[in-house]
């Protein structure tokens, strides 16, 4: 398969090349995860994407984007790997919940939300699992009872990414004290510095804190902040995760990126490493290759008014496995080097290659285990209910 692109495509990679060869920080920004400086640093360069309406290509303009089309947003990600520009902090706003917003919220939920999203004026968290309701998300035992104009969310939450300097959360609740399993849910934004909401850390083996608990005892917010009708969050939880899935929190750029480091990094170790391995980083970079022409033809399905379907879960396996195959390679090509942090004063690059792989072990836990996808696909090729 051969990518083409066509003169207005090309243009605009121009124009995202340019904005970024003028904009991208000179020098790595401070980690998101582990100091209050880093995450602002990050909002920052949130902030400057949003003057060049950068922010989310794919929105129309009243929000802050372009009205772009999924192909030119896979090209500008192409273009923002390649500098080599700072992770997105609101990742979890911009990519997951973002394109839920738009397809469920009001006209008015889109006005509120979506401008402060693609401003970086509100960084989001995710606040989806709970320590009973991990990979089983059907199993969570927040409420939200309506009082009024206002739900009172009841509840603890865990592993909520972002939390610990994020601004807003959203999560999945039980409105229906009556309900079980994938009834009864309803999916409601909230502001984490709310009276009676408590984000505690969680310090990772790194010492940062990518990862929070959140307590919430009787935090009150109004009724607007439910996304969709009461009852509907299960269905529209499924839309957001078919977005990670599938599509947008993991673009082809990335690993194309990781992969032709690691081909740069065999090419300086060759001689040093046994003949085998020319075969395992030809096989990435294969990977990575295949992995785009995927999503390439998700997007245009999209475009032609289709649906992410099962194929996110598919998308979802292969990239975490990659992901983790592609900096086992490397760390394999470096050998002892390999064990130095990235702070280690002889470390380099090669401490990003370790942090890259302790990160890319989650990849098969978050976003729905791989073993909860592989039932997933199972199911849809026998036919079965979802339950």
């Amino acid at each position: 398969m051969q990518l083409d692109y066509n003169d207005d495509q090309n243009r605009f990679r121009q124009e995202v090349r340019g904005w970024m060869a003028e904009n991208v920080p000179t020098g790595p920004l401070e980690s998101f995860d582990s100091t209050r400086t880093g995450f602002e640093q990050h909002r920052d360069w949130e902030r400057k994407l949003a003057e060049g309406r950068w922010g989310m290509v794919t929105w129309p303009e009243a929000y802050g984007g372009r009205g772009l089309n999924l192909i030119e947003w896979l090209i500008f990600e192409e273009e923002y790997y390649r500098a080599g520009a700072p992770l997105r902090v609101n990742q979890n706003g911009i990519f997951l919940l973002g394109p839920t917003l738009m397809e469920y919220g009001t006209p008015e939920q889109k006005a509120r939300f979506l401008t402060a999203m693609a401003s970086g004026d509100e960084i989001w968290a995710q606040a989806w699992s709970e320590p009973q309701a991990g990979s089983d998300l059907a199993a969570v035992k927040a409420t939200a009872t309506r009082d009024g104009d206002d739900y009172v969310l009841k509840g603890h939450k865990i592993w909520s990414s972002r939390a610990v300097f994020a601004d807003m959360a959203f999560g999945l609740f039980r409105t229906d004290p009556e309900s079980s399993r994938h009834k009864g849910l309803s999916l409601i934004f909230f502001p984490l510095d709310a009276p009676g909401v408590k984000v505690q850390p969680i310090p990772q083996i790194d010492g940062e804190t990518g990862f929070a608990e959140i307590f919430l005892d009787d935090v009150r917010v109004p009724a607007f902040n439910r996304l969709g009708d009461e009852g509907q969050g299960w269905s529209i939880c499924m839309a957001t995760a078919g977005f990670e899935r599938g599509l947008m929190l993991r673009s082809p750029a990335r690993f194309q990126v990781t992969a032709q480091k690691l081909v740069d990094l065999y090419l300086a170790h060759q001689d040093q490493v046994p003949a085998a391995t020319r075969d395992v980083v030809v096989q990435a970079w294969m990977d990575a290759e295949a992995y785009a022409l995927s999503i390439y033809a998700t997007a245009s399905r999209l475009e032609a008014g289709g649906q992410i379907g099962s194929e996110a879960s598919v998308n979802k396996i292969f990239w975490s496995e990659m992901d983790i195959a592609m900096h086992r390679t490397a760390l394999s090509i470096l050998g002892a080097r390999a064990e130095l942090l990235r702070s280690a004063p002889a470390a380099g690059s090669v401490g990003r290659w370790l942090d890259g792989y302790f990160f890319s072990l989650a990849g098969p836990i978050y976003a729905g285990s791989n073993e909860i996808q592989r039932n997933i696909i199972a199911e849809r090729m026998l036919g079965l209910p979802r339950g």
